[in-house]
């Protein structure tokens, strides 16, 4: 697990220097805290070919497999053929096998050199071949080109910025801006897609002019050219029918190889244990296959409604494990400078303080973490997906019907403030009842509603806006499961959009930042093809998810966890900014400085403020999205 960072130009005056390519390496430094490596060759005229380009190649690196001998960058015999890598490949070992066979000769034990040599023997090809987690850039002299790839499910981060004579690629964008020349020029679209969905989507990035490259994709830079491919795409709309016997049998067999698969380490391992029924069942599985006990880690609140740590302990106590836990008090929120860095763009996801300090607990003890991550998109475990058949029912209802309790009434009734009320969940279900299935679910998942963005911005914000609609990212996601029931369909969805982009993302950057490698089994993608081709039946039934896990896996699972209701891992934003993040909360979205950036109405947010803490309404996650966002532009933009 490392950091990957470089560029390619073949107009001279656009080259990296080995000391912009050295700041580019050492900002990366937390992701690989072992070693460092650079390469660079200089654009070369030669007579009688075709010029050949300049490359720069960086390195950081976290030592898992191949400890000793896994330096990168790395090359093949000759040289000819150099990689940078970020991740780890479980196939490693038979691939080289395969490899050894038609000539090949090693010279390390790590997973890094098999790339090099399946790239000479496959080229692009080779990324269907490759069972693991990775971003990775190699440099063809020969052929003159850089090819960059991302993992299936976007585990892995890599960002790009295609320029006139270069193209620069990174781990994190911070990395990218020490490049003189890279624009630092906010995109209006991915702010207003940042407030709906709580982070920017890909392929866009917050600054205009930089990319992310989105999973299953590879780009390759020949001859001043980028273009793009996909290299896995699944059917979704394939359902499979067999018994349920069947599916129980080869949902064991599947996970139970993904979760063997990703206990290759030469470092401490252990996993995140939250007490949910994914990572219980994960843990089950490491302690079934592990010869010792396994170390698991949680995080805890002195807030009842988001404190999971007893059940993580019922978890470890049944399982057998070693546990640790550790309690975020209030003042805890002092990290959030540190998430802004490290985070690079805005991101409103508040789970990533607990991500954080679970990561920063568990590299105490160990170097690579095991996490339930994917489980829910697979397996319908959200209760937003019980919204979703609920409105599909709905939807199937008589018309004078739908419009009885779809009516007014409902919005008569009043609601607490509490974000997570039983009376404020279902005003949120009724009131967009009318409103077509995927309009109606990005309304129940969005931080701030189309009418509540169109209060918030200023007119000449608006106006900076391109005629583009946030829902579109999530509109083309879920085509590719049009032909399935409702539930499969958006969680197909969630699967390519909010699992990558929110997810994924959280969990590298936190446990990146403190050097730790976390790997998701459920996220094997023979684990993800499995359960695409499951009838939702089998997943979801009177309102519960999870059914066909519990019936593979309830033998690792205590009943009192089977039977708890789905807790999300949250933080209470809610008592926080009533409490210790009141003033914080006032200093800096009330501050001239914010006041005058031209985004927001500031009497706008005065109101979300000023109604949040006197208990009017909770406007914890919105309060929360537009603080990260001031911060943010406090650290970048200035």
């Amino acid at each position: 697990m490392c950091g990957i960072t470089g560029a390619i130009w073949n107009d001279p005056s656009r080259a990296v220097d080995a000391a912009a390519l050295g700041r580019m390496v050492e900002v990366l430094r937390h992701r690989g805290p072992d070693d460092e490596g650079q390469y660079v060759s200089e654009y070369q005229t030669r007579a009688g070919y075709d010029a050949l380009p300049g490359v720069a190649l960086g390195h950081r690196r976290l030592a898992v497999i191949g400890v000793t001998s896994g330096r990168q960058p790395m090359a093949n015999e000759d040289e000819t053929v150099w990689v940078v890598f970020n991740g780890e490949i479980y196939n490693y070992r038979r691939l080289r096998r395969r490899l050894e066979g038609t000539g090949h000769r090693f010279r390390t034990e790590s997973d890094t050199e098999v790339l090099v040599h399946l790239w000479e023997d496959q080229g692009p090809a080779m990324l269907e071949l490759l069972d693991g987690m990775f971003a990775l850039a190699i440099w063809d002299a020969r052929r003159g080109q850089l090819f960059l790839a991302r993992d299936r499910l976007g585990k892995k981060p890599l960002f790009y910025c295609p320029q006139p004579g270069r193209l620069l690629f990174a781990s994190e964008l911070k990395s990218l801006l020490e490049v003189p020349g890279v624009p630092r020029r906010l995109d209006p679209q991915a702010l207003d897609e940042y407030l709906t969905y709580q982070y920017v989507p890909h392929p866009r990035t917050i600054f205009a002019g930089v990319a992310k490259l989105p999973p299953a994709h590879w780009a390759l830079w020949d001859d001043g050219q980028l273009r793009l491919g996909c290299y896995w795409s699944p059917d979704f709309n394939a359902e499979t029918e067999q018994s349920r016997e069947d599916w129980i049998a080869q949902l064991r067999e599947t996970l139970s190889a993904a979760v063997q698969a990703r206990l290759e380490s030469e470092v401490p391992l252990g996993a995140f244990l939250s007490g949910g029924v994914d990572s219980t069942i994960v843990v089950g599985l490491m302690q079934r296959l592990s010869d010792a006990p396994v170390r698991t880690f949680s995080i805890g609140f002195p807030v009842a409604e988001f404190d999971e740590t007893s059940y993580a302990r019922l978890a470890a106590r049944s399982l057998g494990t070693i546990h640790e836990e550790f309690r975020v008090e209030p003042d805890a929120v002092g990290v959030l400078e540190k998430l802004v860095w490290h985070y690079d763009e805005p991101f409103g996801d508040s789970s990533a303080v607990p991500t954080w300090y679970v990561s920063e607990l568990s590299r105490r003890h160990v170097t690579v973490a095991l996490t339930g991550d994917g489980g829910d998109e697979l397996f319908a475990g959200y209760p937003r997906y019980w919204a979703m058949d609920l409105g599909a029912r709905f939807d199937r209802l008589p018309k004078l019907l739908r419009r009885v309790l779809a009516g007014g009434f409902w919005q008569s009734i009043p609601a607490s403030p509490r974000q997570k009320s039983i009376v404020r969940r279902w005003k949120r279900f009724v009131e967009v009842l009318g409103r077509p299935p995927l309009e109606r679910y990005l309304d129940w998942i969005s931080i701030f509603k189309e009418a509540h963005r169109a209060e918030l911005y200023t007119d000449e914000f608006v106006a900076s806006l391109p005629d583009a609609d946030p829902i579109e990212f999530l509109r083309s996601a879920a085509a590719r499961a049009s032909r399935r029931d409702p539930v499969t369909q958006i969680s197909l969805a969630d699967l390519v959009t909010y699992l990558p982009c929110d997810l994924m993302t959280k969990v590298d950057i936190a446990s990146m930042a403190h050097g730790l490698e976390c790997r998701q089994p459920f996220l094997d993608h023979r684990v993800v093809e499995l359960a695409a081709r499951m009838p939702i039946d089998l997943k979801l039934r009177r309102g519960r998810g999870k059914r066909i896990l519990l019936a593979a896996f309830g033998d690792l699972v205590p009943r009192a966890i089977q039977r708890r209701k789905k807790m999300g891992f949250g933080v209470p934003l809610d008592a926080w900014f009533r409490g210790p993040l009141a003033g914080l909360a006032r200093d800096v979205l009330l501050d001239q400085s914010a006041r005058l950036r031209g985004y927001f109405r500031p009497e706008a947010v005065a109101t979300l403020v000023a109604e949040h803490q006197s208990s009017r309404f909770d406007h914890s996650y919105r309060l929360w999205s537009l603080l990260f966002f001031e911060l943010w532009h406090r650290q970048w933009l200035g």
